[in-house]
């Protein structure tokens, strides 16, 4: 019976591993290395539909990384073949994306990586093998030249393909925080190769740069945060690919603690169909679908036992019943699934059935619920009897008691959590499953918080023009014995004429040649504009007779006017996720309170200010909760006792941003025209000379405010992992 037992448990498993790796895609089968003196060829066999893997370098070549998409480890971990002397351990995991298979060298090394539908290899090479091998070229000696860096996107890929002319070796290094760097040992760059590439929009990456640093020429790739590369050796060109790292925009979850399940596991598509999740066949639910084959049945007082057995024949599967399970049954059946047949006898017969690796097997329900009892008080009892542990976790970046009560969930009864504050260390005791559950809670989320940097710019762009032009014009007129030209008649004997306009502070400048102001020009129409230092222009003109009886004057004045002002203000705060920041600068105007306890002095700010709270979305974007104030005297426009006015511009608004990017969240446009025509009645309505009766003037002011936001996660790389 123990024999039979451990048969169903290994088809079972093997069965579920079969099935997991049907699901990745994936199924690595072994790792083989072949060593050579100053290298290692390890070639990973399996069954790859469509391999998608990432190889990255670390602490400086001595450690070579392989993460393999969508694939599985078989049960009890891969088989390594050979050895290598440049190969000191190899280690394979399962990750969240598939499997990742870690090679600890004793020297540095380079790689060369290559992929085909059953395999992928990876050429080690000694970092100093080559050098030492090799003479020492002179400078006219044949070098490796770049002769071209081309982007191009193929099969949902970025290539960046680099032509060098010549045998060349090259290196891939990436570090947290950095970006990904390929080197070319020993190569020059031809002086006619492009130094800067950008990708499109859609593109995987952001840019491409190449420059010369020393004996080797280096090509790094910039915004390759959601992308994986893996670089390889194709002729006389480097092609360094990049493929996404994930499907989705949004992280998987991770299942860091599962209790154990008591109930029946199913696998297999034979069984799925009609095995509920509890052992017994109680609490079934209405809607429950059967897929098995439909067949005909017709029995009269049939025994129980060899009605299973043809079940059993029909669907492919083992049953063994129990001991006390018996009678007869009288069924008849047409066009019915068989694992729904099989259902409703047990039900009419009081029966249950229990999926035990590729088995089933039947007894009655009271014996199998007495069964789960039992065993889960035998699980409750090793709980109880296992022996306990004492763990020091260490907490980094959160800490230690807001991650206390998280912990305690997780624990057993005889399971204790305490908080060591001056260290920042979680102290644990109990069984060692439950600790190494609340280890994987704790470094899941002990991580580093984002730090967000918000840069605003406030742009403030205005024009003014105005126009005016005046007229002002008079004189005087004599006839009388006095000056030589009477009318000749008795009355009316002398007449004289003069403009009767007040020039109280009318200009009079430019109406004497000698004088500089005329006290009394004897005005008709005053309609000057406003001219003075640095504004407009005024031109006087007189004329006169010999005798003085009849002078004109005439004073033309204009002026126009035109300027633009722009005013940038930047802004700029750093802080922590979901945490407030404030920046401002600016001046306090004191103004004077009358009160009963007299006059008091108080102060109004005029201030730029900027408060931003942030909040780092799980893809890598920043919502914001923002406020741009910005305040500023205006003293052109002042109270009844003297004090200026504030001119307000806020903002007060929630976004959404993609890190790096940068959004308009305001603007105000305002646009003032005035006309004013001042002139004397129905004079200044004449066609044509009617301009010696009126002034004109023109005022036109344009103001434009535009706010613009850009945030960007600083540390990212190691606060946001893919």
């Amino acid at each position: 019976m123990r024999i039979h037992w451990g048969l169903a448990i290994a088809v079972g498993a093997a069965f579920a591993w079969v099935n997991m790796a049907r699901a990745l895609g994936s199924e690595i089968d072994h790792v083989r290395i072949d060593g050579e003196r100053d290298g290692a060829f390890i070639s990973i066999e399996g069954a790859f539909q469509d391999p998608r893997y990432a190889v990255r370098a670390r602490e400086d070549g001595r450690l070579i990384i392989i993460d393999i998409d969508n694939a599985a480890l078989p049960p009890g971990g891969i088989e390594t073949r050979g050895t290598s002397a440049l190969i000191a351990r190899t280690v394979a995991s399962s990750t969240a994306q598939g499997a990742r298979i870690e090679l600890k060298l004793t020297d540095k090394a380079t790689y060369h990586a290559r992929a085909s539908n059953d395999r992928i290899t990876v050429d080690l090479r000694r970092g100093g093998a080559a050098a030492r091998a090799k003479p020492k070229t002179s400078a006219g000696s044949s070098a490796p030249r770049i002769e071209r860096v081309d982007l191009e996107q193929r099969d949902g890929r970025d290539r960046v393909v680099i032509s060098v002319q010549g045998d060349a070796e090259f290196r891939v290094s990436t570090r947290a925080g950095a970006p990904p760097r390929l080197e070319v040992l020993g190569a020059r760059v031809n002086p006619d190769v492009k130094r800067r590439l950008e990708a499109p929009r859609d593109a995987l990456i952001g840019s491409v740069e190449l420059e010369q640093k020393g004996d080797r020429a280096i090509v790094e790739v910039h915004g390759s945060e959601g992308a994986a590369g893996t670089a390889i050796r194709s002729g006389d060109r480097i092609v360094w690919m990049f493929s996404p790292t994930t499907t989705e925009t949004r992280p998987h979850s991770r299942t860091i603690a599962r209790e154990k399940d008591y109930a029946a596991e199913v696998d297999g598509p034979e069984v799925a169909g009609f095995l509920s999740q509890l052992p017994m066949q109680i609490g079934r639910k209405q809607d429950q679908r059967y897929s098995g084959r439909r067949i005909d049945l017709d029995f009269k007082d049939a025994d129980i036992h060899n009605i299973l057995r043809l079940l059993s024949e029909v669907g492919g599967v083992n049953v063994v019943t129990a001991d006390n399970v018996g009678g007869t049954v009288t069924i008849r059946m047409r066009d019915v699934p068989w694992d729904q047949a099989l259902d409703v006898i047990l039900q009419a017969k009081g029966l249950g059935m229990v999926r035990q690796g590729n088995l089933l097997r039947v007894a009655p329900l009271a014996q199998l619920e007495q069964e789960r009892e039992a065993a889960i008080a035998r699980q409750k009892q090793q709980q109880q009897l296992a022996p306990l542990e004492t763990r020091l976790i260490p907490v980094s970046y959160a800490t230690a008691q807001g991650l206390q009560p998280r912990v305690r969930e997780l624990l057993t009864d005889r399971g204790t959590v305490s908080v060591d504050t001056r260290t920042n260390m979680l102290i644990v005791r109990d069984i060692v499953g439950q600790l190494d559950q609340v280890e994987d809670l704790v470094r899941s989320l002990d991580t580093q918080t984002p730090q967000v940097l918000i840069e605003s710019r406030i742009v403030e762009a205005s024009s003014t023009y105005s126009r005016d032009i005046g007229i002002q014009w008079g004189g005087a007129a004599v006839m009388s014995s006095a000056t030589g030209n009477p009318t000749g008649l008795r009355f009316p004997s002398d007449i004289g004429i003069a403009g009767g306009v007040p020039v109280d502070n009318a200009p009079t400048q430019g109406l004497s040649p000698f004088n500089g102001t005329v006290n009394n020009p004897n005005f008709a129409v005053n309609l000057p504009a406003v001219t003075g230092n640095g504004a407009g222009g005024a031109l006087g003109l007189t004329m006169g007779s010999l005798s003085g009886a009849v002078n004109l004057n005439v004073r033309l004045s204009a002026a126009e006017a035109a300027g633009s002002v722009r005013i940038i203000s930047s802004p700029r705060v750093l802080t922590l996720d979901n945490k407030e920041a404030s920046i401002s600068q600016g001046t306090l105007i004191p103004f004077s309170q009358v009160s009963a306890q007299g006059v008091n002095t108080a102060f109004q700010e005029a201030k730029l200010e900027l408060n931003v709270t942030p909040h780092v979305t799980s893809d890598g974007a920043v919502a914001m909760d923002v406020k741009i104030t910005r305040n500023e005297p205006d003293f052109g426009r002042v109270g009844a006792n003297g004090d200026p006015t504030i001119l307000e511009r806020e903002a007060v608004t929630q976004l959404l941003v993609d890190d790096g990017d940068t959004a308009v969240i305001g603007g105000i446009y305002t646009r003032n025209t005035g006309r004013n025509v001042d002139q004397v009645p129905f004079l200044g309505d004449i066609p044509v000379l009617g301009v010696f009766f009126k002034r004109r003037r023109f005022r036109e002011d344009r103001n434009e405010l535009l706010i613009f936001l850009t945030p960007r996660i600083v540390n990212r790389a190691l606060a946001l992992p893919e």
